[in-house]
């Protein structure tokens, strides 16, 4: 999530601008935070100094240097006062006195009563041993994917293992973007690796936004909510520690029906809205007949920035990038070639749901969202991203998770050959890809 300044925040101390490669110190008063935007190109190294101080919740080591990617955002928060050393420049760095970092550790810290609540009572009523299940909603950049992580590595720092669920297609903050997934979350946050990748579930929808086959991402969402339901069922410990789902900014038109079908779904419980009065009124209205449900506003912080659609397809394509060549270039994906006869290419919806003569006079067959089709391969291909599924039959795509994705590079239709890229070397999981829009082109 976003954190910037430049000129467009007045009145915040320490403003630079700087592109100086010399180390440098900022001093953090109590309850401050210095916002930071590393460069396009290089690095940032950032040490803790003294006092202590926190990334998205998670606490920095003492005196020990981090290194930063390019282009990453993000904001170091004191409780108590802290001195940051950095080395490397900035694309803009600010320090600001105004957080709404408060209510949010007032929030986690009702989550806390609630978990330690539900690990106390008894087993045999499944409603008062669950504990919290908190959505974060608002619009697109609110916050939201900030604010999941605080709470997620507040929630771990206390030893609960809490479920981080993501539907946000559109960006994807445990997987690449086009896909809902889940991951349990043991560890407060590294600051730098984000959400670790030992134990994901994935599913795959292939499109960045849910207007290309809104039945399909109902359908995926249904899918992950069974398998975490059977998961909690058999650890009540998971279920006591709930979950923190993270959404899509899409909030209006059939976005708001997405959002109360992913309530509605998942079983949450809190309801967290950033930063928009008309969305938090409308929630509350529609919900006012679920009295176990909380529908609380927050206030979004000043640091995130507004991004356009062409920074979000960037920001797309250099997470794809960091699936197959990891955050600091320290992967080597593999080029493999096979033939056409060892894969099979589906993709979900399309094709008409029955013939024109099954239909009522004048009647146009419907696509149907749900149709799995098998997939000519042809040069149509290049340049896509598809998923390779776990399914052990075709009719089990829709419903099974993935085991992770390729890279199409090349089709040669004389030979009957695809050459394609995998993070790793060796054999596919599965003879089963799917196809959606997701495209990426290596630079």
């Amino acid at each position: 999530m976003a954190y910037a300044g430049g000129a467009g925040a007045p009145g915040l101390g320490g403003l630079s601008s700087s592109s100086s490669t010399a180390i440098r110190q900022v001093k953090l008063d109590k309850e401050c935070e210095l916002r930071i935007e590393v460069g396009m190109e290089t690095p940032l190294r950032l040490r803790l100094l003294t006092g202590t101080a926190e990334i998205f919740g998670t606490e920095l080591p003492p005196e020990i240097w981090l290194t930063f990617p390019p282009r990453l955002k993000f904001a170091v928060f004191t409780w108590y006062g802290a001195t940051i050393e950095m080395d490397g420049t900035t694309e803009t760095d600010y320090t600001a006195d105004e957080t709404p970092m408060i209510s949010y550790v007032n929030v986690h810290a009702i989550l806390d009563g609630r978990r330690n609540r539900a690990k106390a009572s008894s087993t045999s009523d499944p409603d008062s041993c669950q504990g919290p299940r908190v959505i974060v909603v608002g619009p697109t950049d609110s916050g939201k994917s900030t604010l999941s992580k605080m709470l997620l590595s507040w929630a771990a720092k206390q030893g609960w293992k809490p479920t981080f669920v993501d539907l946000d297609i559109g960006q994807g903050s445990i997987t690449i973007p086009g896909c809902i997934a889940a991951t349990p979350i043991e560890m407060p946050i590294d600051p730098v690796e984000g959400i670790p990748l030992e134990m994901p579930l994935v599913y795959f929808y292939g499109h960045t936004t849910p207007s290309v086959s809104a039945d399909l991402y109902k359908a995926l969402v249904k899918e992950l909510s069974q398998t975490l339901e059977r998961q909690f069922s058999g650890n009540a410990e998971a279920r006591a520690a709930g979950m923190v789902i993270n959404t899509m900014g899409w909030i209006e038109g059939v976005g708001y029906e997405l959002l109360l079908q992913a309530i509605d779904t998942l079983n949450a419980n809190v309801v967290l809205v950033l930063g928009q009065e008309k969305l938090c009124s409308m929630l509350k209205d529609v919900l006012r007949n679920k009295p176990n449900v909380d529908v609380v506003k927050l206030q979004k912080s000043g640091g995130v920035v507004s991004r356009n659609a062409k920074v979000r397809q960037k920001a797309r394509s250099y997470r794809i990038r960091e699936y197959f060549y990891g955050l600091a270039n320290d992967l080597s994906p593999h080029s493999n070639i096979v033939s056409f006869s060892d894969l099979f290419v589906y993709r979900i919806g399309g094709g008409p749901q029955a013939p024109r003569s099954a239909l009522p006079i004048g009647a146009e067959p419907a696509a149907d969202p749900m149709r799995l089709v098998p997939v000519n391969i042809n040069r149509d291909l290049v340049h896509l991203v598809l998923a390779v599924s776990f399914a052990k039959e075709p009719d089990q795509i829709i419903s099974s998770n993935i085991a992770g994705f390729i890279y199409i590079t090349d089709i040669d239709i004389q030979r009957k050959k695809i050459t394609y890229v995998a993070p790793s070397a060796g054999e596919l999981p599965s003879r089963y890809l799917i196809v959606g829009t997701l495209t990426w082109i290596e630079t």
